[in-house]
């Protein structure tokens, strides 16, 4: 994918959102029923709980590769029902853990557009790589799985998905993890854990030959040596609060963290990420600056050995 205009992906034509709509659409529809089981004992959402698959939850904020609000959107993309609500407020919920409260203000000056600003490279994510097939040929393929397992997998290892912002406002924030946040946050509270009871917890691989332990919706983040889970069952796992309530705490609750899992002793690019997740307060942006980082080092590492054996 060379840039945002590239005639092969097709995708319904994207534009930046109308300025006739009110920027507190987008923002009444995800935050405006910011009320976990921790704050409200019963609201109208939680009664549609039981009509809700996890299948919605995964495709219920397509319209944002658009730019569209919640009001704007299809009922429908690639042949499947989208733009459903989330129940128990999980989505607005997890809008607060990476956006903040109230009426969305334009945050970078020039850009209103649905293409994630990268805090690795300070551009536009659609200039990083090709998308296999084209963006809207991926994002068909992805909100079109019917198994919700499957789904929960796909999303972990999508790279269609983490080129979009989960707000046009709040441009380096990221699609993919909004998403994945809100998934694990639906499956915690219809597990019965409110949010005040939730931890994030690291999964770290035994050795160097397996693989992080992924948990069905609830894993939001995986990396080569370990994952990242949003759980009320934390055990005796490296772990650490949410807070009280959703908001933008990233930073505060990575610091907590008894045991990081970069090894910042060994790898000069570890201890950047690290000191920057210090910094971050978005939790999208934060897990999207770490999968980012990551595939920059790969990539750098790959260049690195090329020129090596050039010379």
């Amino acid at each position: 994918m060379t840039g945002a205009g590239d005639p092969g992906d097709e995708l319904d034509e994207l534009q930046p959102p109308s300025t006739g709509i009110r920027p507190i659409i987008e923002q009444e529809a995800d935050a405006g029923e910011a009320s976990s089981p921790t704050a409200v004992g019963g609201s109208a959402s939680v009664k549609t709980d039981a009509d809700v698959s996890m299948l919605s939850v995964y495709r219920h904020d397509v319209h944002k590769s658009r730019g569209r609000s919640h009001e704007e959107a299809a009922a429908e993309f690639a042949g499947v029902p989208v733009n459903e609500p989330v129940p128990m407020g999980a989505d607005g919920d997890s809008a607060l853990l990476s956006r903040p409260r109230g009426e969305p203000v334009q945050s970078v000056k020039n850009h209103i557009s649905p293409f994630r600003l990268s805090l690795v490279t300070g551009e536009a994510a659609t200039s990083a790589g090709r998308v296999e097939g084209g963006i809207r040929s991926a994002l068909a393929e992805l909100v079109q799985i019917e198994d919700p397992v499957e789904m929960h997998a796909a999303w972990l290892e999508s790279s269609v998905a983490s080129i979009f912002n989960e707000s046009v406002y709040y441009p380096y924030t990221s699609l993919k993890f909004h998403t994945l946040l809100t998934a694990a946050l639906v499956d915690n509270y219809r597990a019965g854990y409110g949010f005040d009871e939730l931890y994030l917890l690291v999964d770290e691989a035994e050795d160097r030959e397996t693989d992080p332990r992924v948990v069905p919706h609830r894993t939001v983040l995986v990396m080569p040596s370990f994952a990242l889970r949003i759980t009320g069952e934390p055990g005796e796992q490296s772990a650490a609060r949410l807070g009280a309530a959703p908001a933008m705490s990233w930073a505060d609750v990575w610091t907590r963290l008894p045991e990081h899992p970069f090894d910042v002793d060994d790898e000069r690019m570890w201890r950047v990420v690290d000191a920057q997740l210090r910094r971050i307060r978005s939790w999208s942006t934060a897990l999207q600056f770490i999968e980012e980082s990551y595939a920059w080092w790969r990539t750098m590492q790959r260049r690195s050995r090329l020129g090596g054996d050039e010379q």
